[in-house]
């Protein structure tokens, strides 16, 4: 291990789960030098609480031309059924990935790692953080590897995506505000012998609650809770255990068998209350975590990743004509998306454990409300996919700024495919520029055209695919 003082790095990453590995890969295929700490040996574990990729986190990884061989590895699923009121049909979004992936998280990170080494990412695993500290030039990393050799690190910027128990986090002296929700969840993978009527079901009954979803080669997720069984994390979990649980809140255990992994945990609802410290940055779980309910802890991250990579570049790179305000945007658009998630979240679980009679008349009322009222469900399912997720614009914005740009037809191709060049596309009708003052056309920017003739407004969209501005 090098233990020079004084590399020079472009960013280090700590961390290289899902959000520390698209990170490191937008980085390095943007020219950057990157290299990735992470306090794991080399081993991607089949093992995950992750298991649920949604349709916004689909299409950032079709801009990096993931997406499709994602999906066949996966399960998609169009319906989710829950509290055995609720029905939510995804094959409505606006999306070329109208449904929820059923894919384990080892999945994802095969891709991005494969991509991140193609782009040029040292990886140093088996390598612990130990101390940080930065000036104005410059953040210093002191690490560990497994052997006891320690090394300096020194780069531009760092971003701490390591995880609930966050080093980086620790080394800013930041509080991660927040308390535990729910504790003694067990989450188990089996087989059934007989197959659910629905591909995913969730119900609760108040004192238990449950969920099923099919991994597409026989295995299945279950996730479950006892409200008379609350024991510590460490407890080792039985099969019978879970079968119970799915008695009690689904009404039958599908004749669960040959489990291959079992473990319980607890869940907590915390948010760092700032996303960026001087040259440092949190993404990920390190800046925030919620129940499992949603499934939106991996594509949450994902989409911090996104955000900030490209900002990061921008100024890395010296293009950026505020590099200031560009990175702190980071924090100014995500910090309220992770607040969203804990709200979502949160209220989903609570859903799940009504207990008395009034909170499961709200329930039911929530769940007829949602199966009646098509905008409700509509923005629901937005806030849940990510698909409805926007930034705030400036007083005066177009009304498309910081919105989600859709997949659009254009006479080069469809938009996330020339978004993988990494860059902003700038899309105006064909053969027109954008005119006036204020038409931001910034110096890497892919020209398109709108397939439709009929459209005559001109857009400018963010590597991450938000659009940053607009005119009729």
């Amino acid at each position: 291990m090098d233990g020079t003082a004084g590399t020079e790095i472009d960013v280090i990453v700590v961390g290289a789960g899902p959000t520390g590995l698209l990170l490191a890969g937008d980085l390095a295929a943007a020219g950057q030098k990157v290299t990735v700490v992470e306090r794991r040996p080399h081993e991607i574990s089949n093992m995950t609480r992750a298991f649920g990729v949604h349709a916004r986190t689909l299409e950032l990884l079709d801009a990096r031309d993931l997406a499709d061989e994602l999906v066949k590895k996966g399960t998609p699923i169009t319906r989710l059924r829950m509290f055995r009121r609720l029905s939510l049909d995804l094959s409505r979004l606006h999306s070329r990935f109208p449904f929820l992936l059923i894919t384990p998280q080892y999945e994802v990170e095969r891709l991005l790692e494969r991509r991140a080494v193609a782009a040029g990412v040292d990886f140093r695993y088996g390598t612990e953080l130990r101390t940080l500290r930065q000036d104005a030039d410059s953040v210093t990393a002191e690490v560990t590897d497994t052997e006891g050799k320690d090394a300096t690190l020194r780069a531009r910027h760092l971003v701490g995506a390591d995880g609930h128990r966050s080093a980086v986090r620790r080394e800013l002296g930041l509080p991660f505000p927040g308390r535990s929700v729910i504790r003694s969840i067990v989450l188990v993978d089996v087989r059934l012998s007989e197959e659910p009527e629905e591909p995913v079901i969730a119900n609760g009954t108040g004192e238990t609650f449950a969920f099923i979803a099919p991994f597409g080669d026989g295995w299945y997720r279950v996730m479950g809770w006892n409200r008379h069984r609350q024991l510590p994390s460490s407890e080792p979990v039985g099969l019978d255990e879970v079968r119970e649980i799915a008695r009690l809140a689904l009404g039958s255990d599908f004749g669960m068998h040959d489990a291959r992994w079992l473990s319980r945990f607890h869940s907590d609802e915390r948010q760092v209350p700032a996303y960026r410290t001087g040259r440092v940055f949190l993404a990920g779980d390190a800046a925030h975590v919620h129940s499992p309910a949603g499934g939106q802890g991996l594509n949450t991250g994902l989409q911090d990743a996104a955000n900030l990579s490209w900002k990061l570049a921008s100024v890395l790179r010296g293009e950026a004509p505020d590099p200031e305000g560009l990175l702190d945007s980071y924090h100014l658009e995500r910090h309220p998306v992770g607040a969203m998630v804990l709200r979502s979240s949160g209220a989903l679980v609570r859903l799940a454990m009504a207990r008395t009679r009034s909170q499961r008349a709200v329930r039911a009322l929530a769940a007829g409300f949602l199966n009646t009222v098509r905008p409700a469900a509509t923005k629901a399912l937005g806030m849940i996919t990510g698909i409805g997720i926007a930034y705030g614009a400036e007083r005066g914005a177009h009304r498309l700024t910081g919105r989600r740009a859709p997949d659009l037809a254009l006479t080069e191709g469809r938009l996330y495919e020339l978004l993988r060049k990494g860059e902003f596309v700038l899309v105006a009708p064909q053969g027109s520029a954008p005119q006036g003052p204020h038409a931001p056309v910034p110096g890497r920017v892919v020209r398109a055209s709108w397939a439709n003739s009929a459209r005559h407004d001109t857009i400018l969209v963010r590597p991450d695919g938000y659009i940053a501005w607009a005119t009729d």
